[in-house]
Formats: structure tokens, C-alpha cells, sequence
């Protein structure tokens, strides 16, 4: 009766070639001898390597479908003396969980990333901008067409590996004869090797230049932000798709605004009588000219919100807040006339006391305007 393969490997028979090699490795993993040195554990390792040899190869794995059995219907034939040992790379596969090379690489490969950086000043950053850079990536070589080769000639096949892209290597082991392939070391691993390259990219199939772009800044863009062009990035090996350039916003520092998120702050000085009477102060916005209303009595260090006058939400509607920090200034030198008046209001106030009368808290103050009255 020949062996069953399926049960082996733990599997029904209408499984796919993924769910073999899935199962091949799990046990590969716990049954190898290096890991389970157990004669009983040995033969059950040679007895799945033989069901994965025969169930992973499409021809044997139709013959024994049909009833027949390519390993002559012993499960351990595979690890006789002097055997063939065809399957190390999966057994590799299984430990490392990396597959070997197989078959030639290509020549064309996708580039790499780029990213410059994009200095912008506030207003740009807050209403959006279009603006215009230059970027110096590997493009593709228009002498050879990113083929690499020399007009007139063309990549022949290597005669080494015969265009498999690798050799292999039969070496003995404990376990029989094991088999082995590492990437052609004339062509690299290609399969074909290009006797004359071009004499623009040497081969490469790509060179550097400079590009003009255009790139549109969205609203509302900050420290940070990274735009990104899709296939503007640098063009791969052998003229293989380019990859994506990234726009780094960079904000230049503003004169008179700090921006905090989508608000922006700035500071007014305005004089003691002006905080005490009120007063219409002047001040140019990202909008233009501008009133911020002062009320009477507006003290040091008071904010006041000017709604919808800061940037604009990148990923939403309307725009933050501007807001205004009011530092009061109190006059470091008075004339006799301006002293006079100071005293005789402070006075009318009743606010001209010793300095013993004042409540706490109020002796500080007392002690500024005297500051301010002498001069300091």
C-alpha cells in the first residue's frame, strides 16, 4: 500500500502548495536532528522530508495523485546511504523563515525614497501656496533606455549559470549528500551580464539630474509636515519605477506672531492711561489692518481673542484664533507737572497712603508707582 503523504505532513489531500510548505516548516522545526537528536525523531524527520519532496514537486505530486509513488513507497527512501538531499533550502526556509534565491534577479528594481527640505513663511503656511523646487535624483539614462547596455549591444546570457542567476554545490553531511545554491558570482545573481555597458550610466541604467517641480502647500501646513509625490523619488536600478519624494515643511520664524497649533499669539504695549481709559489700538493681522478694541481698565498681562484670524485647519473647516497678550507700560520718568498730577489722582482716589496702611498684596504696587514717580 504506498505510503500517504497528506497524513504525514498532517494535511487533507486537496491541500494547496502554500499549506504544504506551511506544514513542512512547523514540523521541519520540531523534528530536525540538530534540534532532536532522537532516532525515532529522525526517521519521522526523514519521513516528511520524503512526503514534501514528492508533494511539493507539481510532476510527482500529479503521479502520486493518480495512485502512483514516486519515492518507491518508502518515507525515509530520501535519507539512504548516498541520497539525494534536494530540499535544504526549505529546511532553511523553515529555520530562518527566509527563502533562498531562486532563479535569476532582476535587473529592474524599484528606486528609493527622497525627501528635501521646503522653507515657508507664515502667511504661506496659513493660506496655502504653490511653489516651485528643484531636486537633483537618478533618472532614467536616455542613451540606453535604462537597459544598461551600450547602443547597438544587448545583455547576453550568463555562461556560468546558464541564466539560473545561481550555482549549486553538492557537499556530504550526516545526512547524505545536501545541495546547495548561492547566487552566480560572474553575473550576480542576473542570469546575464552585459558585455559593453553604456558609457553614459556605466551600466546602471540611470544618472542624476536636476528637476524643476511643482508643488502645491495645502492650508494650514506646520513644522513637519511631509507632502508627499508619488513616483518624483529616485528612479531604481536598470531604470526600474522611481519611488515617492517627500516635501518637508520648514516654517520660517515671524516677526511679530508665535503660532501655537492653528492659533496665533502676539504682544501690544500700550501705556497706563490707555489700559485705564480705553482705546482702539491698531494692529496689522494676516487679514490686514486691524482695531483690537482695548476696554477701559484692561490690566497687564490680559488677553484678548480675535476669532478666525489665525490659521487655517488642515484636515477641516475655519481657522483659529488670533489672540492678543496686552502689557501695560508704566512710565519710568516723570516730569514735576506729570508727578503732580499722578499725586494729586491718587489722592482723589484715596489710594496716597503710608505704606504701612496698605492691605497685603497692595504694598507691591505702592512701591512700583513710587518706583515710577522718582524716576526708576
Amino acid at each position: 500500500m504506498a505510503t500517504d503523504y497528506y497524513a504525514i505532513l498532517g494535511l487533507q489531500r486537496d491541500a494547496s502548495q502554500a499549506e504544504i510548505k506551511k506544514a513542512f516548516r512547523r514540523l521541519a522545526r520540531e523534528l530536525h536532528p540538530d534540534v532532536n537528536p532522537d532516532p525515532k525523531t529522525q526517521e519521522r524527520f526523514k519521513e516528511i522530508n520524503t512526503a514534501y519532496e514528492v508533494l511539493s514537486d507539481p510532476q510527482k505530486k500529479q503521479v502520486y495523485d493518480l495512485g502512483g509513488d514516486p519515492a518507491g513507497g518508502a518515507a525515509g527512501a530520501g535519507f539512504g546511504a548516498g541520497a539525494g538531499f534536494g530540499n535544504f533550502s526549505d529546511i532553511m526556509d523553515a529555520f530562518f523563515g527566509t527563502a533562498a534565491q531562486r532563479g535569476p534577479r532582476s535587473r529592474t528594481r524599484r528606486g528609493q525614497d527622497a525627501m528635501i527640505r521646503l522653507d515657508i513663511e507664515l502667511e504661506e503656511a496659513a493660506f496655502g501656496t504653490t511653489k516651485e523646487i528643484q531636486v537633483d535624483t537618478a533618472t532614467v539614462c536616455t542613451t540606453c533606455s535604462g537597459e544598461g547596455a551600450a547602443p547597438g549591444t544587448s545583455a547576453q546570457t550568463c555562461d556560468m549559470c546558464r541564466g539560473r542567476g545561481e550555482v549549486s554545490q553538492v557537499t556530504r553531511s550526516f545526512l547524505g549528500q545536501v545541495m546547495t545554491s548561492r547566487p552566480c558570482p560572474q553575473c550576480q545573481g542576473f542570469g546575464t551580464v552585459v558585455p559593453t555597458p553604456c558609457p553614459e550610466c556605466a551600466g546602471d541604467g540611470r544618472v542624476r539630474s536636476r528637476r524643476t517641480l511643482t508643488v502645491k502647500i495645502p492650508a494650514g501646513v506646520d513644522n513637519g509636515t511631509r507632502i508627499q509625490l508619488a513616483g518624483e523619488g529616485e528612479v531604481g536600478p536598470g531604470g526600474g519605477p522611481a519611488g515617492d519624494l517627500y516635501v518637508e515643511i520648514h516654517e520660517k520664524p515671524h516677526s511679530v506672531f508665535q503660532r501655537r497649533g492653528d492659533d496665533l499669539h502676539c504682544t501690544v504695549t500700550i501705556p497706563m492711561t490707555a489700559a485705564a481709559l480705553g482705546t482702539k489700538c491698531p494692529l496689522e493681522t494676516l487679514d490686514g489692518l486691524e482695531e483690537v478694541d482695548i476696554r477701559p481698565g484692561t490690566q497687564s498681562g490680559q488677553s484678548i481673542p480675535l476669532h478666525g484670524r489665525g490659521v487655517t485647519h488642515l484636515r477641516g473647516n475655519g481657522r483659529g484664533d488670533l489672540i492678543v497678550h496686552v502689557e501695560v507700560q508704566t512710565p519710568a520718568k516723570l516730569d514735576a507737572e506729570q508727578e503732580e498730577l499722578l499725586r494729586r489722582l491718587a489722592k482723589l482716589r484715596g489710594e496716597e497712603r503710608p505704606l504701612g496702611q496698605f492691605q497685603p498684596g497692595q504694598q507691591g504696587l505702592f512701591s512700583r508707582l513710587k518706583d515710577a514717580f522718582n524716576g526708576r
